[in-house]
């Protein structure tokens, strides 16, 4: 089995792209994560949920998780309007990573090694340099565990 019998479109988002509109694809869509790409189309990162939670919660609750027990649950639930009015790039982390990109003839064992080695829950599937769509880390494991 190859990249190309798991790939799927997948949503994709700009650097400048408002933040809440990612957190709002994520969870409408169920996704894992998201592509970011820059402004030919190219992936530039990939945009993990967790990513941006982390922007979303208060470095003191990140911090001392028994501080999150004490804030009020009106404003806890709300912490997701601290995204308002910030992009996709102030969720990227300030050093790139390598980034989980491979081609259509991956195999899925290749494909676990790089979600694995990236800590990525998607692959970016490029043909002849253009984005072709994703392997999630869930079809990756279905077809595998289906096998």
């Amino acid at each position: 089995m190859r990249a190309r019998d798991l790939l799927a479109d997948f949503p994709v988002v700009g650097l400048d792209s408002p933040v809440v509109d990612a957190a709002g694809l994520l969870a409408d869509q169920d996704l894992p994560g998201l592509i970011v790409i820059d402004h030919d189309g190219s992936p530039l990162a990939i945009l993990p949920g967790t990513e941006v939670l982390r922007l979303a919660v208060p470095a003191y609750c990140q911090d001392d998780p028994a501080l999150a027990r004490v804030v009020d649950e009106a404003h806890a639930d709300g912490f997701l309007r601290a995204l308002s009015g910030r992009t996709v790039r102030e969720c990227l982390p300030p050093r790139p990573r390598e980034l989980p990109v491979t081609d259509p003839d991956a195999t899925v064992l290749e494909l676990a090694a790089l979600m694995a080695r990236t800590h990525s829950p998607l692959v970016a599937v490029l043909e002849q340099g253009r984005l072709a769509g994703a392997v999630t880390l869930q079809a990756l494991l279905e077809r595998v565990l289906a096998g």
